[in-house]
């Protein structure tokens, strides 16, 4: 998903804010007509997905859970790859190519996903957290009013209201019953007792949303799924946790998958190797910086564990929470501006605190994504969560709220973090490929790592000490998630390390476990890749030009660019970047 487009880099000139995207290009309008053809393929599925990307068309359609889903999506695949790739071989503009490229990736990956699936797993849906996330496709302050409307049909239809359509929770347990053959995986058991413990949590979220938006007509579907909800966790206590398996660790070949899938093409013992010498040069660089940072405040301890355990006891009220991140958004863009690090919008990035919801199914800081189809002004928006679901205070949060948190946090999820890459996406025109299809954890996170790279140095001395303690848990994941699910640790040790080295909170170390193990095993190692990836090109590129490099020539080239993958980024900045700076 990163190519946008080969613009003309003036140094120091601002982008303006505008308030649609531009109009396509030729070769960006004849990638797009390719790219319909995935989004139609996949709305026949999941509309869900397709209305949040922007197609109002799909506006209150769900999702399909019907028999034989694998079987009628894989004939749908093996249809929609066959076309692409007889596109592909007619095709002469290289970009166009490059984005069939990118479809035909997609959908193989996808085929083989599915095939992953059904060879080893029984299949189970989360089903009131699916529903939750499905209505916020359309319950969404980015989502013009009218649209929002649809939502009730949607509702209807996931409780069996809307004419011709069964219950959501009814179709989940009988493909649960379809695919529940002797030799096959139930899911991990953390994943079912999570689903257990916030089925309520997504009720209630699912009523905050239809009374926040007023939308009206659907108190109804909202009592039936009040009432199918409980049916169905009391249908998975009894059906879906007896099959839960204790053991989260992977089948090697679908961890291997999963790895590719997020953009990690080394060998798992590499990146754990990689991520050791990381760990253990950021843990040192902690440690000379905690001393600095302990005399300016007058502290006596000087250990960094110490450190950032007292710089976290003076946390943000939630109340004031969301004004002292935007003091801090505004210091990092007049810093930016003034440093020449990226062009940046003339208009203010939005932010805004999660709900419990929102916190259950996301619970770290994370971009909401504008529509990325038929956008019409809307912006990417920077939540941060306030709580996790749950009770007591392993249940709290102490990673975030904190000032010398907000400089690096801010940096990474807002400007010139992935605010500003999805606000590049729309506003300076990249292919409907690059935005849908080449997204993988690798391109997306590893501008969001460089990004802070990038702004650390202008932070006060506290908040370059989380900027490093950040960077420490990145690589901490890298190790942590392949070494977990190669059995090469322990939960228990790796715990360890993220409360008593990390210097995470007891909240946080089970939402990293959670993820390396149960919500997205393979992806953590993503963030630590793309980076390294990202920054051995800038300095490859720096070494090619010699004088005539210029930072801000380089980043706005390489945020142009989309959500290409590396080695599509790197051939790029070789092939197009590197000689228009030298022909300067």
């Amino acid at each position: 998903m990163r190519t946008m487009m080969l613009t003309v880099l003036l140094a120091g000139v601002s982008i303006p804010a505008v308030a649609a995207p531009e109009p396509p290009r030729a070769w960006v309008a004849a990638s797009n007509a390719n790219t319909r053809l995935v989004v139609e393929s996949n709305a026949q599925f999941s509309p869900e997905d397709a209305s949040q990307s922007g197609l109002s068309q799909y506006d209150g359609l769900a999702s399909d859970l019907g028999p034989r889903l694998d079987e009628r999506k894989a004939a749908a695949a093996e249809k929609l790859l066959a076309e692409l790739r007889r596109r592909a071989a007619a095709e002469k503009d290289a970009n166009v190519r490059q984005d069939l490229a990118i479809l035909i990736r997609s959908v193989e990956e996808s085929i083989e996903g599915r095939r992953l699936r059904g060879k080893y797993f029984v299949a189970w849906v989360d089903a009131p957290e699916a529903i939750y996330s499905g209505l916020t496709s359309l319950l969404d302050d980015q989502i013009a009013p009218a649209r929002r409307k649809k939502a009730v049909e949607l509702l209807q239809r996931y409780v069996g209201d809307w004419p011709g359509t069964t219950p959501l929770t009814q179709l989940a347990k009988a493909r649960f019953a379809e695919t529940n053959r002797p030799g096959l995986l139930g899911p991990d058991k953390v994943a079912v007792d999570d689903a257990l413990n916030d089925a309520a949590t997504y009720v209630k979220g699912v009523r905050e949303l239809f009374a926040k938006y007023r939308i009206t007509g659907a108190d109804a579907a909202l009592a039936k799924l009040d009432a199918q909800a409980a049916d169905y966790v009391a249908w998975e206590r009894a059906n879906v946790l007896p099959i839960a398996r204790a053991d989260f660790r992977l089948p090697p070949e679908v961890y291997a998958f999963r790895l590719k899938q997020v953009g990690i093409d080394i060998p798992p013992e590499e990146l754990i190797s990689r991520a050791q010498v990381e760990f253990a040069e950021t843990r040192a660089a902690l440690a000379a910086l905690a001393p600095q940072v302990a005399r300016t405040k007058g502290w006596t301890e000087m250990g960094y564990p110490a450190v950032i355990r007292r710089l976290k006891q003076s946390p943000v009220p939630n109340d004031k929470l969301e004004a002292s991140y935007a003091e801090v958004i505004r210091t990092l863009e007049t810093v930016i501006r003034r440093e020449r690090i990226v062009n940046l919008p003339d208009r203010p990035m939005q932010m805004r605190l999660g709900t419990a919801a929102e916190s259950a199914a996301s619970p770290a800081p994370h971009m909401d994504p504008p529509a990325l189809l038929n956008n019409q002004g809307e912006h990417g928006t920077f939540v941060l969560p306030i709580g996790v679901a749950g009770k007591g205070a392993a249940a709290a949060y102490d990673d975030f709220n904190f000032p010398a948190a907000e400089w690096t946090v801010a940096a990474h999820e807002g400007r010139p973090g992935h605010e500003l890459q999805f606000s590049a996406m729309i506003e300076r025109g990249v292919s409907q490929a690059r935005a849908l299809y080449a997204f993988n954890s690798v391109n997306v996170e590893g501008w969001a790592l460089y990004a802070e790279a990038e702004a650390a140095p202008y932070h006060p001395l506290e908040g370059q000490m989380i900027v490093l303690q950040m960077r420490l848990l990145r690589a901490a994941r890298a190790m942590l998630d392949p070494m977990l699910n190669l059995g090469r640790i322990s939960i228990d040790e790796a715990r360890r390390v993220l409360l008593e080295e990390v210097c995470t909170s007891p909240a946080m170390a089970k939402q990293e476990l959670d993820r390396y193990t149960s919500r997205s095993p393979g992806q953590a190692g993503s963030y630590f890749y793309g980076y390294t990836r990202l920054l051995q090109l800038r300095v490859e590129t720096e070494l090619a030009l010699g004088p005539k490099f210029d930072r801000l020539a380089f980043n706005n080239f390489v945020i142009d660019q989309g959500l290409l993958p590396p080695e599509l980024l790197a051939k790029a900045v070789r092939e197009e970047f590197v000689p228009a700076q030298r022909a300067r």
